[in-house]
């Protein structure tokens, strides 16, 4: 349902802009969708939610896709283009509790549903004391059904789905970017296209937000350089910034402030690293920030956490 909620949202704003062009929604189910029972840490590769869809773009079948950019893997498929990044909501992981408990207000040994490794890794390192249960899977609806039914004393979502879904009222409480850093990618919607169909491209390109991009690539370039995933405790978040003590930074670009995080799976050790670049450079943003992060051991916990 949320595939579909975020593709007409986008064809909408296709049609607003290209009245006389007809565009026609085709659904498709993958792996990701179809395999409900196991926990995505375990599936053999990132992109369970996107190779299915990008051969079909490939093969012609379809002529654009649009993904939730977090289900993307960094290294994009070759001869298909992240064409438009049209916005972003509200980036943060979202607390549903089933009697309205924030994070802090949980019990001990209170069953805390989720299928992500990196919102289990930075919440066990403040409440080492919960149950993190990694079987939390399904759609969104299937997941506030399994918390309602008395499977779980809360479930971790993102914002962004909840309110693109219209149940944005259930949320206990938006986690804080300093207690749950999100995933790279999250609340931005990502229209991918064949990158040699120019007909296409120049129609889809006309959603793309600047600043959208500038905040998504820059996450990404951080996430590429470590080759990470959904199986491993990663996270980035970028945001434009305004310095307002530096005059010569005020009167260049916009500043893109990245921060970026590595955890071990069980939230005993927890690496964070910043850095502001202009808007421009957001490749550079993201390598410097791995930088950072690899300065401070981050390769060592990646290494233990894959292989041990």
């Amino acid at each position: 349902m949320l595939a579909l909620i975020q593709t007409r949202k986008i064809v909408g704003a296709l049609q607003r802009l290209f009245p006389d062009q007809e565009f026609e929604i085709q659904t498709v189910k993958t792996l990701g969708d179809r395999v409900v029972d196991v926990p995505l840490s375990q599936f053999g590769s990132t992109g369970v939610f996107v190779k299915e869809i990008d051969r079909l773009l490939l093969d012609g079948a379809i002529d654009l896709a649009v993904h939730s950019l977090k289900d993307v893997p960094p290294d994009e498929t070759p001869g298909v283009a992240l064409t438009a990044f049209p916005e972003r909501a509200d980036p943060r992981d979202a607390l549903v509790s089933r009697v309205g408990q924030s994070f802090e207000g949980l019990p001990p040994e209170a069953r805390v549903g989720t299928s992500s490794v990196r919102r289990q890794a930075q919440l066990r390192a403040v409440r080492p004391n919960l149950t993190y249960c990694d079987d939390l899977r399904g759609n969104v609806d299937t997941r506030l059904r399994k918390l309602a039914e008395g499977q779980y004393d809360a479930i971790i979502l993102a914002v962004a789905g909840l309110e693109r879904l219209g149940r944005a009222a259930e949320i206990s409480e938006r986690l804080p970017t300093e207690l749950c850093l999100p995933d790279a990618g999250q609340g931005i919607l990502a229209v991918a296209t064949r990158a040699d169909d120019a007909e296409t491209v120049a129609i889809v390109s006309r959603l793309d937000d600047p600043v959208v991009r500038a905040t998504a690539l820059a996450e990404r370039a951080m996430l590429r350089s470590f080759g990470g995933g959904c199986k491993v405790p990663v996270a980035a978040y970028a945001r434009v910034v305004e310095l307002a003590d530096d005059a010569a930074w005020k009167a260049a670009l916009p500043v893109l402030h990245l921060t970026g995080l590595v955890a071990s799976v069980d939230g005993t050790r927890l690496i964070r690293a910043e850095a502001s670049a202009s808007l421009t450079e957001s490749d550079k943003l993201g390598a410097l920030v791995w930088q950072k992060l690899v300065d401070d051991g981050a390769l060592a916990i990646l290494q233990e956490t894959t292989h041990g």
